[in-house]
């Protein structure tokens, strides 16, 4: 009887986590929108500052997001640790400020080098948040929860970078491509102090703990971890390099007249199908997970597998029929979103919980997204863009077997962080 109290105590979500889970869901939005206006106006800031007859110009404008991403994994670890360490809200605040700051330096940049300089801040902000946030919502929502949880939270990953093409580009029409980064920097400003109000949400009496060098190597000796970062990263070369050259894409290359339509119809597609399938995914991997402990990486592995021929038929589908095939491959692209990120939470133990996030943002960041806008936008001054396209999409099929390969291990791994 006591045991059957204490499991029910366990499995309650713990007070100020729905209040928690808000704040931090309008931060991961307003994360992502500053990323994807961004390439909302990628077409307008590479006239700015090139001349058509540059061959290298998108490889250019593709590096502005290296810049972001090479800040964002580097810094990554150091925060990751920090959050182990110190308070999370402070650290969460410091990182929205710095990123909300930048994000309006970017409109204010006059020459590329700045521009760049302002991106590279945009991702230490933002390497402040990322490690720190869904460990927060660990500690406040019991594992059976966490998928779903987790899913809203991730819901912004979609939803975020929808907003960002649909404001970027309605903003960049009727003001120019700076204005959307001024407007887009004040509400992160005002949520940074909102989130010095929170208390911490370690559990009462657990010890701050600085992660050590076994700590890091302890991560090595979790397969489902391995298998989970090296699918999220090639998850990520795929997803964020194409993400990152939609826009440009559908206008230069499959000769969509209207950049801000193109904006709003393909914003809208990855807010509708984006969210859909990672509330969705994120919903099935609880369900599955009762009776099948590699359900997080089946659903993963599945939507991932799926994506492929949806991206092949959206590549080579005439328009307006590609719209279509579009959403599809958004849809299984975000299938993956909650169950992957539970499996990193369940899988380690709470007191490294910051720094497993932080380790595979950096693994899945320097190996995925950071390599592959610069190398579309190589692929594209030679040839185009819809090479480049598919040449990375090779890598949705690398993610699918890597999840299906490690869900073997997921049940095993969990249970021992679950018995610590």
């Amino acid at each position: 009887m006591i045991t059957a109290v204490v499991r029910v105590m366990k499995e309650r979500q713990k007070p100020g986590a729905r209040r928690a889970l808000a704040l931090l869901l309008a931060l991961n939005i307003l994360c992502y929108l500053d990323r994807y206006i961004l390439a909302a106006v990628e077409p307008a800031i590479r006239r700015a500052f090139f001349t058509p007859e540059d061959p290298d110009a998108m490889a250019k404008t593709g590096a502005l997001a290296t810049a972001f991403l090479v800040s964002y994994m580097v810094l990554s670890p150091l925060f990751g640790w920090l959050a182990d360490k110190h308070s999370r809200w402070a650290i969460i605040a410091a990182g929205a400020a710095i990123w909300s700051l930048a994000t309006a330096g970017s409109g204010w940049a006059p020459t590329f080098g700045l521009l760049l300089a302002a991106r590279i801040l945009v991702g230490a902000g933002e390497a402040a948040y990322g490690p720190a946030a869904p460990t927060v919502l660990s500690d406040l929502f019991p594992p059976a929860r966490r998928g779903l949880v987790l899913a809203w939270f991730f819901a912004a990953i979609p939803f975020g970078s929808a907003i960002g093409y649909l404001f970027g580009g309605a903003m960049e029409g009727a003001f120019g491509w700076r204005a959307p980064f001024h407007f887009a920097a004040i509400p992160g400003v005002v949520l940074a102090a909102f989130c010095l109000l929170m208390k911490d949400t370690r559990p009462v009496g657990q010890a701050r703990h600085r992660a050590t060098l076994g700590d890091y190597r302890g991560l090595l000796r979790i397969p489902s971890y391995l298998y989970n970062v090296g699918a999220q990263t090639a998850m990520t070369f795929a997803i964020g390099g194409m993400s990152f050259w939609a826009p440009a894409y559908f206008y230069d290359q499959r000769g969509q007249a209207d950049l801000e339509r193109v904006n709003l119809i393909f914003g809208g597609i990855t807010a509708v199908a984006g969210l859909i399938a990672t509330l969705v995914g994120g919903w099935l991997g609880d369900r599955l997970a009762r009776r099948d402990s590699g359900a997080y990486f089946h659903v993963s592995g599945i939507g991932m597998l799926l994506a492929f021929p949806a991206t092949l038929a959206m590549l080579y589908t005439p328009f307006p029929l590609a719209w279509i095939f579009c959403f599809l491959a958004v849809f299984f692209l975000f299938f993956n979103i909650g169950p992957a990120n539970t499996a990193i939470a369940n899988v380690t133990k709470p007191e490294v919980q910051a720094t497993a996030f932080a380790v595979a943002i950096f693994i899945m960041h320097a190996f995925g997204d950071a390599i592959s806008p610069p190398l579309i936008g190589a692929v594209a001054d030679r040839w185009n863009l819809e090479i480049g396209f598919l040449v990375v999409s090779f890598m949705m099929l690398v993610a699918g077997f890597l999840w299906l390969a490690g869900a073997r291990f997921l049940g095993r791994d969990a249970a021992k962080v679950a018995f610590h």
